[in-house]
């Protein structure tokens, strides 16, 4: 299935040059912002923002206005049609007849990729459930580049809720891309990464080790990438409790770190991270959230002057087939087709809108 709209889902549905090229494009706009303020004079960005977020929206929108465009949508789905039980297909039929761009953040896993089906304009994932934020990665990418001065060759740790963590994930897939990266991930068994991330960075050639402390991995890290304990992300508030405060960097802590190595995190923050650390010249998590505005001008810039056709699905609908986890977007809208990629093995089928592998 095939959009005449360019849209961006995943970042592994473009070549690592492409994303060289936004992050590129964000560095420029970093330089010189007033250079690209009237850019998208008379377009509209459309946000439909299905769960709470502060960086990520607050972002896109600062972005947009900052080229000279106008923003419509809503922050909060009560307050919309979607209240009343309409489908992702017909809210963003009916919003991208009002906007030139749309971006969308839900909570489950798939969502943007049902938008983009039926969209009539360029759809941006600004996250979607567990699965995938590559908005995020492309400003941890910026922030990498600006700051480490490149994107290879680094032994980046990922620590806290790596299975639920849709930034790690995203930024796993992308680092992997890149000659001579190594990952430690830092989780208890029950937040490991999941299977598929690591299969990719296999597959990448790069490499990874998994440990159970902060402590055994910091001194080694040239990257440590915190992330948060997801309540929302848990299917009870004991099993989240169980796991909360497994894992905080605090100034001790980061005695024990490189002179260099840079602390980042997609925020919000909760406890994992103490306040002691802020004052850090290595805490690079609210300079990454001002990057965010930079990349995210370059990634609306770069889909709307392309504007050449993306292939929305690529896989196979197989009769009676249907994606195995529960938070997967084709079990709550059910005129989704069932795509399904195969590696040339039909009894391994994975999911194509949330990566979850079958056997059948």
């Amino acid at each position: 299935m095939h959009s005449e709209y360019q849209h961006l889902i995943d970042l592994s549905d473009y070549p690592v040059s492409w994303w060289k090229k936004v992050v590129e494009l964000g560095e420029e706009i970093r330089n010189d912002p007033s250079k690209f303020a009237h850019e998208c004079d008379g377009k509209v960005m459309a946000t439909l923002f299905y769960e709470p977020s502060t960086r990520t929206q607050m972002s896109f929108q600062t972005a947009m206005i900052r080229l000279g465009g106008k923003i419509i949508g809503f922050d909060n789905p009560a307050n919309s049609s979607v209240s009343k039980g309409e489908t992702i297909k017909d809210t963003t039929k009916i919003v991208s007849n009002y906007a030139d761009v749309l971006v969308m953040r839900h909570p489950i896993a798939g969502a943007s990729k049902a938008a983009s089906l039926t969209a009539d304009c360029p759809v941006i994932n600004a996250g979607d459930g567990g699965h995938l934020h590559p908005t995020q990665t492309l400003t941890d990418l910026l922030t990498l580049k600006i700051e480490k001065k490149t994107l290879s060759g680094l032994t980046v740790g990922m620590c806290g809720d790596l299975i639920n963590g849709r930034t790690v994930h995203s930024l796993c897939k992308a680092l992997s891309m890149f000659s001579n990266n190594k990952f430690i991930f830092i989780s208890t068994p029950e937040l490991r990464m999941p299977a598929y991330i690591k299969d990719i960075i296999k597959a990448n050639g790069s490499t990874f080790e998994e440990v159970n402390t902060l402590e055994e991995a910091i001194g080694s890290l040239d990257v440590l990438y915190m992330t948060r304990i997801q309540q929302e992300r848990f299917a009870s508030k004991e099993e989240y409790l169980a796991q909360k405060n497994t894992y905080v960097l605090d100034r001790k802590k980061m005695q024990l770190a490189k002179p260099d190595m840079i602390v980042m995190h997609p925020l919000p923050r909760v406890d994992e991270i103490t306040v002691d650390v802020d004052d850090d010249k290595r805490a690079m998590y609210f300079t990454q959230a001002k990057y965010g505005v930079f990349v995210r001008m370059a990634l609306i810039l770069t889909i709307l002057r392309e504007k050449k056709s993306s292939e929305t699905l690529k896989g196979k609908v197989y009769s009676g087939v249907r994606c195995s986890n529960p938070r997967c977007i084709t079990n709550h809208e059910e005129y989704l087709p069932k795509s399904f990629l195969s590696s040339g093995d039909e009894t391994l089928l994975e999911c194509e809108y949330c990566d979850e592998r079958k056997l059948i």
